[in-house]
């Protein structure tokens, strides 16, 4: 049987932003119109941080506009200062956080199983400036955590873990998201659980919250009091309502998204040249956010960039996460650290993965047609 093309008028992302029906949002809009109130820790966004402080199994959240502010934030809150040790394979935004804060990305590989950060690697690249470790919890799946634990208090140093992947996951019993100094999440629109933009920042103690929410509104304790050189990274009001709104229908969208991974999966496995990535195996609650899958050109029949442009011509669009690596971009790639030599293995990943759609809303008969373009590639 030959491929057929998606017929639909529309176009196949990697994935599509989740949203409730306006009829259930328009509600806790009135209520925003009608107290006016739509910023500064409002009554919506104090909900929504203690809503999301008991759904996820953590004890503080501290609610952000965006990721990436999140991210800026906590190495603020952290006070951290010189080289921070950090991996090539991930959003940029990981990298452009430290960049912004003055300090100097280093570089390690990551170990070929999950996509993170490799512990055995770390200890080599630490340096007297060594201050942190910012990790990245890849596809939702959690790092080595133990190790890096080990590590952080054998040297003295802070963990920072970009979970922007990982909202909802648990390893063993406990969230992602209570390991570590801090954690932080985005609640972008790619996200399974979104607020359009946002993000947050885990912490586990009260005094540490403070510091965060002096430092995401300008550093004010109070009306005269400034106790910080503070941004503005505050979350609206109508953020947090959608985020509200979003959290009831989470477990369902998930079972959606595992849906969709199952049927990927079965489809797919045992291609020659085709691997799937496979979750951790204590990794519980997994919020499918991606479904990587990785081409070896060598045994399969097209190379993964051949495989990418042909799905394009059928008008799907996945994505290669992470590719460049951030060690290839013009700000880094003259950093001693970003030499390819010194990190093999995310150079191979990058070359090999290749993102496939997912997200509720993909129907099945789409799925089959993605995963007939796949086994009839040529």
């Amino acid at each position: 049987m030959g491929t057929k093309s998606i017929t639909r008028n529309e176009t196949i992302y990697v994935t599509k932003p989740t949203l409730p029906s306006l009829d259930e949002f328009l509600p806790y809009l009135e209520k925003i119109w009608g107290s006016k109130i739509l910023t500064n820790n409002g009554p919506f966004h104090q909900e929504l941080e203690a809503e999301l402080a008991n759904f996820l199994g953590v004890k503080y959240v501290s609610l952000f506009a965006n990721g990436t502010l999140a991210l800026l934030t906590a190495l603020q809150t952290l006070k951290i200062s010189g080289e921070v040790i950090t991996t090539p394979f991930s959003f940029v935004a990981t990298t452009n956080a430290l960049w912004w804060n003055n300090l100097k990305p280093v570089f390690v590989d990551i170990e070929p199983k999950y996509c993170n950060i490799d512990p055995e690697k770390i200890e080599e690249a630490i340096t007297p400036a060594t201050t942190a470790i910012l990790a990245v919890h890849v596809y939702g799946n959690p790092c080595y955590v133990e190790r890096l634990q080990d590590l952080a208090d054998t040297y003295g140093l802070k963990i920072i873990y970009d979970a922007a992947h990982a909202f909802g996951n648990n390893y063993g019993d406990s969230s992602i998201l209570n390991f570590g100094d801090l954690s932080t999440l985005s609640f972008h629109a790619t996200k399974p659980f979104n607020t359009m933009e946002g993000g947050a920042i885990i912490c586990h103690d009260a005094k540490t919250k403070q510091r965060i929410d002096y430092l995401k509104n300008f550093g004010f304790a109070d009306e005269t009091r400034v106790m910080a050189p503070g941004i503005n990274s505050k979350m609206n009001e109508m953020q947090a309502a959608l985020g509200l709104l979003q959290l009831k229908y989470h477990k369902q969208n998930i079972e959606k998204r595992a849906e969709i991974a199952k049927r990927y999966r079965d489809k797919l496995k045992g291609i020659k040249g085709l691997t799937l990535f496979l979750p951790n195996e204590r990794l519980n609650n997994y919020n499918y956010s991606y479904f990587p899958i990785f081409i070896d050109e060598k045994t399969f029949p097209v190379s993964r960039d051949g495989l990418y442009f042909l799905l394009r011509e059928h008008k799907v669009f996945g994505r290669r996460y992470f590719y460049p690596l951030i060690s290839q971009f013009p700000t880094y790639r003259g950093l001693p650290s970003a030499n390819a030599q010194n990190l093999k293995t995310a150079e191979r990943i990058s070359s090999q993965v290749l993102c496939l759609p997912i997200y509720p809303e993909l129907d099945m008969q789409t799925v089959d047609t993605i995963i007939e373009l796949i086994t009839n590639a040529k």
